[in-house]
């Protein structure tokens, strides 16, 4: 006598980007793991009826900053299994992760190491704590710029080294390197830190360091210099949002990275459907001078999330930084809703082949600024973040796949499963089991009916869940039943690193 399964999928479409499996059939599941693909005659203990449905490995996030009990349910519903925060990462490592187990996770969840946080400490900006979240900890030391500004010296340099290597040595998952929040680090520093991950054979996730169009110091000059560094020292550059940080130069740096790539260097990018990106209000770049010539972006394009006020000026976001260095700003860069050439520039990076889908979320925010912590379900109508935060993979679906056409559904679920998988499983074993529909992986599962798949979020109801995602499996255990979010499910794991 065979033991029952725990769950048995009935007559979904099986599809798996990793081996190209695309089947009407059965799946079971027995602790926590797929164990048959195919025509399964056992009854189990509970049985999913998947006709018509779409049953796809759940999706994976390598950049998410959300990181809360608000945020993964959030991005259940928009077909997540697995949400990393890996372009910021956070410092100390150790802490971070255990901090994570004291919150009921609903998904798979993981940092990298904070590069930029190890910067701020050695130059005096912050004092390391675990119990901070990394978003306040970006806002962080903004009353002395020279964090952002300034060259490492050679014994800055070795101290911000030690805390990315003691990061990893605990588990990071790569390095997060957001350049662009400190342009003024060096080549040399930049050097050190991807020797660093090319010794530890784990990527690099980078946000470009300038935000111009305009030479010297342009977008274009950003990734020559990145992919420079993935030549000089073997490091795997995975470029962020190539969608945001590229601003009207996307075109010219898709083709760069694509000549990288076909030299065989290790580069390798993603991208989110939007053409409104979100950071802290103190972010440099704003108080550049030259910031509306070098864009080509108004202040007005900029909104404080909380409040929806838009910009006057530099005086006023430099008012608003100084009030509230954390606070979480909205930057309009692309009107893809109105501007034919704005969609095809965001078309060419989210379109782009072999880049994953990456969602950016942020945190859900108080309307004081704080980060949302609470359990409260469905989420407040208080609460703020960005609609990517809830409908990225989504709308990315329904859009660029089912409506426009612009590939087929199996080439789109890979840019939202095995793709960003590949990026992060040569150090994080776990990932091997995750992202496939395969016996033997993880059941990271999605069932979802891909007719009804839309994002609802808006700019002025960013909380309204996805909808169309039927069922969501976490490690065997269900999230999401009939449409529904269970709220007592916890099944979230730490993904780490492994460790000698």
């Amino acid at each position: 006598m065979t033991d029952i399964p725990d769950i048995i999928i009935r007559n979904g479409r099986v599809m798996d980007p990793d081996s190209g499996f695309d089947q009407v059939c059965d799946i079971a599941i027995s602790g926590g793991q797929i164990t048959r693909i195919g025509a399964v005659s056992d009854k189990g203990k509970t049985e999913i009826d998947a006709t018509g449905l779409i049953v796809s490995p759940g999706f994976v996030d390598i950049h998410a900053h959300g990181q809360s009990v608000a945020a993964d349910r959030m991005q259940a519903f928009d077909g997540v299994t697995t949400t990393l925060e890996l372009e910021v990462g956070a410092l100390p490592v150790a802490g971070w992760y255990d901090r994570q187990a004291g919150i009921p996770r609903a998904l798979n969840y993981g940092t990298a190491a904070a590069w930029l946080f190890g910067r701020k400490a050695v130059m005096g900006a912050i004092t390391l704590d675990a119990g901070v979240h990394p978003i306040d900890q970006m806002g962080a030391g903004a009353e002395d710029m020279r964090w952002s500004t300034e060259a490492a010296d050679a014994d800055q340099t070795k101290a911000i080294v030690a805390h990315v290597r003691q990061a990893l040595d605990e588990g990071a998952i790569g390095i997060g390197i957001p350049n662009g929040y400190a342009p003024g680090a060096g080549v040399k520093e930049m050097t050190e830190i991807c020797d660093l991950a090319f010794e530890y054979g784990t990527p690099t996730f980078t946000h470009i360091a300038y935000l111009s169009n305009i030479d010297p110091q342009s977008s274009v000059d950003s990734y020559v210099r990145l992919i420079g560094l993935a030549g000089a020292t073997g490091a795997h550059m995975h470029i962020c949002h190539l969608n945001s940080t590229s601003l009207m130069d996307i075109e010219r740096v898709t083709e760069l990275v694509a000549k990288a790539q076909a030299q065989g260097l290790p580069v390798t990018t993603e991208a989110y459907p939007y053409g409104t990106g979100a950071t802290v209000v103190s972010a440099g770049f704003f108080s550049d001078p030259d910031f509306t010539r070098r864009t080509g972006s108004d202040y007005s394009n900029v909104e404080l999330i909380r409040k929806h006020h838009r910009f006057t000026g530099r005086e006023d976001i430099e008012k608003a930084r100084e009030n509230a260095p954390s606070d979480l700003v909205m930057w309009h860069f692309l009107d893809v809703e109105v501007n034919d050439e704005h969609r095809r520039l965001l078309d060419l990076s989210v379109t782009y082949a072999g880049g994953s889908i990456a969602s950016d979320a942020m945190p859900w925010i108080n309307e004081d600024g704080s980060i949302y912590e609470g359990l409260e379900w469905p989420l407040p109508d208080t609460l703020s973040a960005h609609p990517r935060s809830s409908g990225t993979f989504t709308r990315f679906i329904s859009r660029y796949v089912r409506d426009r056409q612009t590939m087929s559904l199996m080439e789109g679920l890979a840019k939202c499963t095995i793709l960003p998988t590949r990026v992060i499983e040569g150090c994080a074993a776990q990932m091997t089991r995750k992202a496939r529909l395969q016996e033997g992986c993880d059941a990271d599962i999605v069932v979802f009916n891909l007719e009804t798949l839309e994002d609802r979020a808006d700019f002025t109801a960013m909380n309204r869940p996805s909808v169309g995602v039927c069922h969501l499996l976490v490690n065997g255990v269900a999230v999401i039943t009939d449409g529904m979010l269970n709220p007592d499910a916890a099944p979230g794991r730490p993904i780490r690193r492994e460790t000698s």
